[in-house]
C-alpha cells in the first residue's frame, strides 16, 4: 500500500476513492473501504483520502486524542486490500478551501476519481458547505459517480467514532470492540521497565501510548498479543503503577501468557478484550502478587485456557 503523508506533490489515475476522518476504521468505515476494493477488479485503484491531523486540532491548544493513531491506522489498513492512504495537510488554506474547488483540484486533478464512496452524512470544504448532493451535482461534469452508503448499526445504534469514543471512555469493551469489527488495540514499541514483574514471577511488556492516544480507563483487560503475526493470550494492566511509585505517564503492560522471549525494541499490538477491573495501589508487593494471580486466573478462564 502506498502511504502519502502531509504532502500535496501526487498524481494518481481511474480511481475509486472514499473520504473522510476514519477514527477507528470501524463498521461503517470498513464497508466504505470494502466498496472501493472492490472496484479494483474493475481496473480501478482503492484510494483513501483522509487528513493528516483532526481538524480539531487547528482549531483548539488542546490535541484531540484520537482511537487510533497514524500509525496504528496504517497498520490496520496495510492488511487490507486498498491501493493507497493518502493523509492530505490540513492547514489554514486546507479549511478555507471551498467544496467546489475541492471536487475539481483534488477528486479531479489530482485522483482522477471515476467512483467516490462516502457516508450519506459526509461534509467537506470551506464551512462545511459541501455535501452528497454538491458531489452529485457535479458527477456528469467530471464523469464520476457517487456512491452515498447509509449508517451502519449495532442494536438499532448508529456506528460512529463518537458512540464508539463515548463507550470506550466507560470500558465498555464488548460494545467497542463489537462496534469497531475488531479488537480496540494499542501498538506501540517494547521498552524497559522496572522489572517489577519479573520479580513477582510475572514478567511484562511495557509500551507507553503515544500522548494523541484515546485509552479506556486505567485499569486490568484480558489481552490478546500480537507478536511478529502471530497473537498470544495474555492479561493487560493500564495505568501508573500506584504500588510501586507512580509513572509520569500511562503504560501499558502486558504478561503474555506461555511467552518467555526478549521484546525490547520491538512493535508490539495488544488488543483489549473486556473489562476487568479497575488499577490499585495495594500495600505490598505481596498483596499485588496475589491480586494479579487472580486476574491471571480470570484471564485464563474467559479465553478458556487449560492453567
Amino acid at each position: 500500500m502506498e502511504y502519502i503523508k502531509g504532502s500535496k506533490d501526487f498524481q494518481f489515475n481511474n480511481c475509486a476513492v472514499t473520504l473522510g476522518k476514519f477514527d477507528g476504521i470501524h463498521l461503517g468505515h470498513q464497508y466504505l473501504l470494502d466498496a472501493i476494493i472492490s472496484y479494483k477488479k474493475q481496473g480501478y485503484k482503492a484510494v483513501m483520502f483522509t487528513f493528516d491531523i483532526h481538524p480539531y486540532n487547528l482549531l483548539s491548544n488542546k490535541e484531540f486524542t484520537q482511537i487510533y493513531t497514524e500509525e496504528e491506522k496504517l497498520a490496520k489498513l496495510s492488511r487490507t486490500g486498498l491501493d493507497a492512504l493518502i493523509s492530505f495537510p490540513f492547514t489554514a488554506e486546507t479549511m478555507k478551501q471551498e467544496p467546489e474547488d475541492f471536487i475539481k483540484k483534488i477528486l479531479v486533478d489530482k485522483l482522477d476519481a471515476k467512483v467516490i464512496v462516502v457516508g450519506e452524512d459526509f461534509r467537506f470544504g470551506h464551512k462545511r458547505r459541501g455535501d452528497v448532493a454538491l458531489l452529485e451535482q457535479y458527477a456528469n461534469t467530471y464523469g464520476y459517480k457517487v456512491i452515498a452508503c447509509e449508517k451502519r448499526k449495532f442494536h438499532d445504534r448508529i456506528i460512529s467514532s463518537t458512540a464508539i469514543r463515548a463507550e470506550l471512555a466507560e470500558g465498555k469493551m464488548e460494545e467497542v470492540n463489537a462496534m469497531l469489527g475488531q479488537p480496540y488495540m494499542i501498538m506501540g514499541e517494547v521498552l524497559h521497565g522496572r522489572r517489577i514483574g519479573r520479580t513477582l514471577g510475572m514478567p511484562t511488556t511495557n509500551i507507553v501510548p503515544d500522548p494523541s492516544k484515546l485509552l479506556p480507563p486505567c485499569g486490568v483487560y484480558p489481552s490478546k498479543t500480537s507478536i511478529r503475526g502471530n497473537s498470544y493470550y495474555g492479561v493487560t494492566n493500564i495505568g501508573y503503577n500506584p504500588t510501586v511509585g507512580v509513572v509520569p505517564s500511562k503504560r501499558v503492560e502486558t504478561f503474555i501468557f506461555d511467552f518467555d522471549e526478549d521484546l525490547y525494541g520491538q512493535i508490539i499490538e495488544v488488543e483489549l478484550m473486556t473489562y476487568l477491573r479497575p488499577e490499585l495501589k495495594f500495600d505490598s508487593l505481596e498483596e499485588l502478587k496475589i491480586r494479579m494471580e487472580e486476574d491471571i486466573e480470570f484471564a485464563r478462564k474467559y479465553f478458556k485456557l487449560d492453567k
